[in-house]
């Protein structure tokens, strides 16, 4: 038995399930634990001292038991505290927290203001599970663990995008669905079961190897949208080793009301837990503008600043921050005078939000008195109540995905037609636009076996993707048509390049009409979502009626830059007067026709003006940005 100050020499695999028990204390594993390594096991009580963390341990079985009581103090924030080989109680310092005054400045993810004492999330328990060799005898019992633990995570996921569509955004439970395609792929669950047949391993091991590998392979591809899918699947191997490790619980599920959450990123299984009461603001280390982290904070209004190299390394949980996510800056440990500024303008930014509020369901008119359009974009029915609810004049992009992601076959036009219904309910009455179903290789579906592009972004997307698969266009339409008997409706195409794309859906509506009572086929419009696309406008609009700019990705396309890549986002810029000249081009060539914007950058305030200046006539925006955006185009042609 060794004393509270007695040397203990210690193997490097001791030194390793230390390392591993301050990580465990990092992400707030819930104690008392016993972890398993082989065929020791050991036994975990933290006490909290000074805001160190130390650990009783008991490390092996039996008569072969290590016991070490107290001999070493493990800091959550400092990660070398594990590298000497001999441990005393007398070496334990307190170290205080980084309190200096720091500005931080990055990009920012998702706008607004927050501010809350630090939360620190390392994501480091996906490290520790039960990696050991086996014998023949094994291994059918690691395949039934393989078996419990991919059900358990089907069952989450099945869970966590139930929750996002009903909580979140529809649009984005998609995430999780696809999720539930990869744990559910033959070829995965084979190489899984291969691994550990072949290679003699626990099933940890195979997980971390064969998913490891797949991760590589997505990374490894041309695509932006491909590589991506390696943040998933790191994602999808995290889960499914807690599973197998018997973790219940997620960190961020004891993240304290009103904290600032500090990170190097977040995967799409981390955005669940971001509720907004809980944050009150994030500061990452990574992160694009086009990632799921970014996608979900912007969806619940969290700011987000991301772009901090080294953040981790050099901030506590004793740190106080102050987040301006519209000017992508944070001050961690602001002074007296920085707080009382910003809290200034927190009250001015509420203050304008109430009188929004208050005026949202009043026309939005230009102070030369044109009138705008402020729609909103939709997936389900919940997001149509709040769009309704926020003043929205109609639905200006009604995205279908969600009836066809997570499903084993395709809906028929009766059940895409209930489905609409239901969506478009607290519409009724409004005018609604409903985009044609808009995937393809970076969003496959679960019952087409798609074929692997290595660019999607490049490939069979849109209109190119129905073409493709004729059969779903024709179930959209009959639907639709139907749909037009009950409300105001126009159809979207998506990814429109050529005039040719329209001439095939207008066709394809005039046969499907012809076999109806139909009186009034729909309107058909056209997404401008490419450079060429801009510049055949004229062509384009001999088959449609209407224009709409898909601003996110006519602004990828025309600077070459892919929106889900990080490395690029300079120059990602959907601000820039590029984006904007495209847009006069096209009102100079069509002056008398009806365009809209319906991308993100239809729901930042300070662009309205310079589209409404463009010649843009309506704006379509996520439901919570509605007053705001109304508000703007008020203010436009004000004088200050």
């Amino acid at each position: 038995m060794h004393g509270i100050s007695e040397p203990w020499q210690m193997t490097c695999e001791d030194e390793f399930r230390l390392l591993a028990i301050r990580n465990l204390v990092a992400t707030r594993t819930r104690f008392p634990l016993t972890l398993r390594s082989g065929q020791s096991s050991f036994y975990i009580v933290p006490l909290l001292v000074n805001s160190w963390y130390v650990c009783y341990v008991s490390v092996g079985c039996g008569h072969d038991a290590k016991h070490l009581s107290g001999t070493r103090a493990l800091s959550p924030y400092h990660p070398t505290c594990c590298r000497s080989n001999t441990y005393r109680r007398q070496e334990c310092k307190y170290m205080p927290a980084h309190m200096t005054n720091r500005s931080l400045v990055g990009k920012t993810l998702s706008p607004g203001l927050g501010e809350g004492k630090v939360f620190v999330y390392r994501d480091v328990l996906a490290r520790f599970d039960e990696f050991y060799d086996i014998d023949d005898g094994q291994v059918e019992e690691e395949l039934g663990r393989l078996d419990r633990a991919l059900s358990r995570i089907s069952e989450d996921l099945r869970e966590l995008a139930g929750r996002v569509k009903s909580e979140i955004n529809s649009e984005l439970s998609g995430v999780f669905h696809a999720h539930l395609a990869m744990v559910q792929d033959p070829s995965l669950r084979t190489e899984l079961e291969k691994e550990i047949q072949d290679e003699l391993v626990s099933t940890g091991r195979a997980v971390r190897t064969v998913f490891r590998r797949w991760e590589r392979r997505f990374r490894a591809m041309e695509a932006e949208v491909a590589r991506q899918k390696g943040d998933d699947m790191r994602d999808l191997a995290r889960r499914l080793i807690s599973a197998l490790a018997g973790v219940h619980s997620h960190a961020l599920e004891e993240m304290p009301q009103g904290s600032v959450l500090v990170a190097n990123r977040l995967l799409p299984s981390d955005t669940v837990f971001l509720d907004r009461k809980a944050a009150a603001a994030a500061l990452l280390e990574v992160g694009g503008k086009a990632s799921h982290a970014a996608l979900f904070a912007r969806e619940i209004g969290l700011p987000c600043v991301a772009g901090l190299p080294g953040l981790l390394e050099t901030v506590s949980e004793e740190s106080f921050a102050i987040v301006d996510a519209d000017a992508a800056q944070a001050i961690l440990n602001p002074t007296s005078e920085q707080r009382q500024a910003f809290r200034a303008q927190q009250e001015r930014r509420t203050r304008a939000g109430q009188h929004a509020r208050a005026h949202a369901h009043e026309p939005a008119v230009t102070a030369d008195g044109r009138r705008i359009a402020v729609l909103a974009n939709v997936g389900d029915a919940e997001d149509t109540k709040l769009a309704i609810d926020n003043g929205a004049d109609g639905v200006g992009l009604y995205r279908l995905e969600q009836a066809y992601l997570g499903r084993q076959q395709p809906p028929s036009a009766d059940e895409l037609l209930e489905e609409m219904r239901r969506t478009l309910q607290p519409a009724k009455g409004l005018p609604v636009c409903v985009r044609l179903l808009d995937v393809g290789a970076d969003k496959p579906l679960p019952f087409l076996d798609m074929p692997r592009e290595s660019n999607p972004s490049l490939g069979q997307r849109g209109i190119r993707f129905l073409q493709r698969y004729p059969e779903l266009l024709c179930t959209q339409l009959a639907a639709l048509l139907q749909l037009s008997t009950e409300y105001d409706l126009q159809i979207l195409v998506p990814m429109v390049t050529l005039a040719a794309d329209v001439d095939v859906v207008q066709e394809a509506l005039t046969d499907a009409a012809s076999g109806t009572t139909v009186s009034r086929v729909p309107q058909l419009g056209a997404m401008i979502e490419t450079p060429a696309a801009a510049l055949a406008a004229p062509d384009v609009l001999k088959s449609a009626q209407f224009l709409s700019f898909g601003t996110n990705d006519l602004t990828q396309y025309a600077f070459a830059a892919d929106r889900e890549n990080p490395a690029v986002d300079l120059y990602f810029d959907d601000t820039h007067d590029v984006i904007f000249r495209l847009i006069r081009i096209v009102r100079d060539e069509l002056p008398d026709t009806p365009l809209s914007v319906c991308g993100e950058l239809a729901a930042r305030p300070q662009a309205t003006s310079r589209l409404i200046d463009s010649g843009i006539t309506s704006l379509s925006v996520v439901p919570p940005a509605i007053p705001a955006v109304k508000e703007a185009v008020r203010n436009c042609g004000r004088r200050p």
